[in-house]
């Protein structure tokens, strides 16, 4: 992984800080470029998972509902990752092919730690903003939901990848428009600093709007990624 301008943004180490490092107008400019862009045409396991999140949490965006979106976010990488570690058990003899595998683990862990920043940006600004949540429908549904979510990522992914990568593109799609919508609701945030205990890891950004922005981005990148996975085996 390349090394970061430390002026710009935090060196990512062995895990993913933002996916790109975007200036304020690019930021901008893909950030109308989603608003201005059609859904993708969501499958039914998919406009389910939707439609129960929205009956627990409500249609309203808040950060709060935002950071269960973020936890459920991570599971689908995380059950690759899994499954690809099962493979090269069974194929290191191979050590090419294993060497593919692994390549794949990387993508997939890439991909988990920048949802996890995501996940520890929002719990962070929801602590700085002493906003209550009840344990039961902040902490225990959404574990629950987490756990379904990883059977269900996992099961697709082990009898057709393209099913478990067409579900993900999906909710990260979802989680695209919604971060972009985020955004146009708070006009307010575009003057409030992005302050966070994770900035130096994720990105710093000069604003509380450009920060949603690139998370936006960051599940485009992760769309787009999945997309691109359609067509191809489940291993090199």
């Amino acid at each position: 992984m390349e090394d970061v301008d430390p002026e710009k943004n935090a060196p990512n180490k062995t895990f993913q800080g933002a996916m790109a490092n975007l200036t304020h107008d690019e930021l901008v400019a893909t950030w109308k470029e989603t608003l201005d862009s059609p859904r993708r045409n969501y499958r039914i396991d998919a406009k389910i998972l939707f439609k129960l999140l929205d009956l627990i949490y409500g249609k309203e965006r808040t950060l709060s509902k935002y950071k269960v979106l973020e936890l459920i976010a991570r599971v689908p990488y995380q059950s690759w990752e899994q499954v690809s570690y099962i493979a090269i058990t069974h194929t290191y003899e191979k050590t090419e092919f294993a060497r593919g595998i692994f390549n794949r683990v990387l993508e997939s862990r890439n991909q988990q730690d920048n949802e996890q920043w995501h996940l520890l940006i929002l719990e962070d600004l929801i602590a700085k903003q002493q906003i209550r949540e009840g344990k039961i429908k902040y902490w225990i549904i959404p574990q629950a939901i987490a756990f379904v979510y990883y059977q269900l990522s996992w099961l697709l992914y082990v009898m057709r990848p393209k099913w478990s990568y067409r579900l993900n593109a999906d909710f990260e799609d979802h989680a695209q428009h919604e971060y972009a919508l985020l955004v146009k609701e708070h006009p307010e945030w575009e003057e409030l600093p992005f302050d966070s205990d994770f900035a130096n890891d994720y990105a710093r950004l000069e604003s509380l709007a450009d920060l949603f922005r690139q998370i936006s981005y960051d599940e485009k990148i992760h769309k787009d990624e999945s997309i691109e996975a359609i067509g191809h085996p489940r291993f090199p």
